[in-house]
């Protein structure tokens, strides 16, 4: 039986136009009222995904959320205490920095001091903004004290550009971060001890569910690692030919109730 479900939200949960359709909205409602742990999973910062966790009525005591692809997890009701936390900082993004300039690609970074900030205001990272609902800080990476605590880093460009950047990205930054791709035009840097994978992980230890007792659903890079833990990886239709090859089952696509399918083969039809 499946005690916990995580669902990531762009591509996955939300539709094209970032709604959650009524037979989702029931079928997550239905898990939840059968005891079932459901966990909103997402790169997006927490004030981009507030919205639709109010819209769930995910608040209460022992429901979780896991925002940044995983450098933040949330416990949240009460004591919305951090369970698990792990980022990277102002001498990593300064280099980071460095190398946009060299493969010719925008960067932007949340900052936990001045939140989403940038060198260079740009179309990606007025996206992010938009879609976040958050302001942007224009500020010189250059002044970022070393220790300055950033969540994440990530390069942004249009999705050509950014492919041909990722093909020249030094092999040594995948070696020592997690980068991932959550948009055919962004790109992101966590700490190695981030990803979606491990911040699933801190939930389910905490509340004692074994691996093969969760879901995970996805469409992009950025959900590969938590689709690899899950005891059922799942991919959405929509989803990247990688993302797929990694699953162990291909759901409808977003747009097409795809969530709601999963929840209700695995969970609501079976005791």
């Amino acid at each position: 039986m499946y005690k916990l479900i995580a669902l990531d939200m762009d591509g996955t949960l939300l539709t094209s136009d970032k709604r959650i359709s009524p037979r989702t909205k029931t079928a997550i409602e239905r898990a939840r009222t059968k005891g079932v742990t459901v966990v909103l999973a997402s790169g997006r910062p927490i004030d981009g995904m507030q919205a639709k966790l109010d819209e769930l009525e995910i608040c209460g005591e022992n429901e979780f959320v896991l925002y940044y692809n995983g450098s933040m997890v949330k416990h949240l009701g009460n004591d919305n205490k951090i369970i698990h936390q792990q980022i990277i900082d102002g001498a990593t993004t300064k280099q980071l920095t460095a190398l946009a300039a060299d493969l010719g690609v925008y960067i932007h970074a949340f900052s936990q001091v001045h939140g989403l900030i940038t060198p260079e205001l740009n179309p990606y990272t007025d996206i992010e903004a938009n879609i976040n609902g958050l302001d942007i800080t224009v500020m010189d990476f250059n002044t970022l004290e070393d220790d300055h605590p950033i969540i994440k880093a990530m390069f942004v460009a249009e999705p050509t550009v950014l492919t041909k950047a990722i093909a020249k990205l030094p092999p040594q930054w995948r070696e020592s971060h997690t980068v991932v791709q959550s948009a055919p035009f962004f790109l992101e840097f966590l700490n190695p001890n981030s990803n979606k994978g491990v911040g699933v992980a801190a939930i389910a230890n905490y509340l004692g569910i074994q691996p093969d007792e969760v879901i995970c659903v996805g469409d992009a890079e950025n959900d590969h690692h938590m689709i690899e833990y899950a005891g059922l990886g799942v991919a959405m239709a929509n989803a990247m030919a990688e993302t797929q090859a990694l699953a162990n089952h291909i759901t409808s696509s977003n747009d097409e109730d795809g969530v709601a399918e999963v929840i209700e083969q695995f969970i609501l039809n079976n005791a």
